[in-house]
């Protein structure tokens, strides 16, 4: 086939394309440029330098053309201003769930000829057509696996979809980069937030949002005992970075109007259950509701999937957890699961 095969620098991606090209594909490998340099200005040095350094060794050791797409504005409008929308209404946003429904997997796609078959990338997911349907499937590596943030790709995005190395674990893609020495083979992974790449996230929202001070209030007695730069520093849920002693501390409410944020040292006693949340702008892949009342969900990216109870309210789902989790943030996406099979997901409301 004619493949496009987007590629970052990294062993993932690396891998997907050699293997595609011993498989006789004609591949091209494309590199997404999506920062404006306005919106980095606070960094020292450009971020993707490196990445691209390591892509071109990569497409000039495989002998394989390279293309520098772009697609600056579009992930800039698209992206950018989600995320800085989130923050300053109090939510928690996933920006990489959305960067591959709108840019990897959107955008790109009516950018590129449409003579390419399919696209690749160096996702962590599997994709199996049944009877003409195209459902997507988790890694056999449940930390690396991926599935979660493609959660939000439809029918027409999954037909063209290519994730060659989504059926290995991490460590069997190192041993492939190892033995084909690929540029990335000793690469590190990105500790960062996907879209941000080695961007520390806090640095970003500084950046946009600035800092604003308020109160650190105790929950349960309502009383001020410390102050924090900018309610959009925080999540709920979290215990590092707080700052404060006595604790250890949870942030367990934001008030988005006030800038104040409510944290506690009780959050996981019994009386302070969470374990239901309600979930709304729902997405099936297969464009099929499922007929389950009970399922696996994610609350956020990581190898832990809960079960679940799941009822419909009209457009929305309301959502009871068969244990608890004390980090539910509205904005963040429950993506839900049948077996190893991703059916879709929704915002937390």
């Amino acid at each position: 086939m004619k493949v496009a095969v987007l590629v970052s620098g990294g062993v993932d991606s690396s891998v997907a394309l050699r293997l595609l090209k011993d498989q006789g594909h004609e591949v091209t490998a494309y590199y997404l440029k999506i920062w404006l340099e306005e919106d980095l200005s606070f960094l020292a040095s450009c971020p993707w330098e490196e990445d691209l350094e390591y892509t071109q060794a990569l497409c000039e050791q495989l002998d394989v053309p390279l293309e520098i797409v772009s697609m600056q504005t579009q992930y800039r409008n698209n992206i950018v201003a989600y995320v800085i929308d989130e923050a300053k209404s109090g939510r928690t946003p996933n920006p990489d769930v959305l960067c591959n429904q709108f840019i990897k997997f959107g955008l790109f796609f009516d950018k590129i000829d449409k003579s390419f078959e399919k696209v690749a990338t160096g996702h962590y997911a599997q994709v199996k057509e049944v009877d003409g349907i195209f459902h997507l499937y988790q890694s056999p590596d449940p930390i690396k696996d991926q599935a979660y943030f493609l959660s939000r790709l439809d029918q027409k995005q999954l037909s063209r979809s290519l994730f060659p190395v989504g059926h290995f674990t991490k460590e069997q893609v190192r041993e492939l980069a190892k033995k084909y020495d690929l540029p990335a083979q000793s690469r590190k992974d990105s500790q960062g937030i996907c879209f941000l790449g080695k961007i520390k996230f806090d640095e970003f929202l500084r950046h946009h949002l600035g800092e604003k001070i308020g109160d650190i209030v105790e929950y349960e007695t309502g009383s001020v005992i410390g102050k924090h730069q900018g309610f959009w520093f925080y999540t709920i849920g979290q215990r590092k970075g707080i700052g404060l002693s006595g604790g250890p501390w949870y942030v367990v409410v934001k008030d988005s109007e006030k800038n104040l944020i409510y944290i506690s040292k009780s959050y996981y006693e019994k009386d302070k259950k969470r374990d239901e949340l309600l979930v709304g702008n729902l997405h099936w892949i297969t464009g099929i509701q499922p007929v389950q009342k009970e399922l696996g969900v994610k609350l956020r990216h990581g190898p832990e999937i809960n079960k679940c109870f799941v009822d419909y309210r009209g457009d929305k789902l309301s959502v009871r957890l068969q244990g608890q989790d004390q980090g539910i943030a509205a904005g963040q996406f429950a993506v839900f699961y049948l077996e190893n099979e991703c059916l879709g997901s929704g915002m937390i409301l």
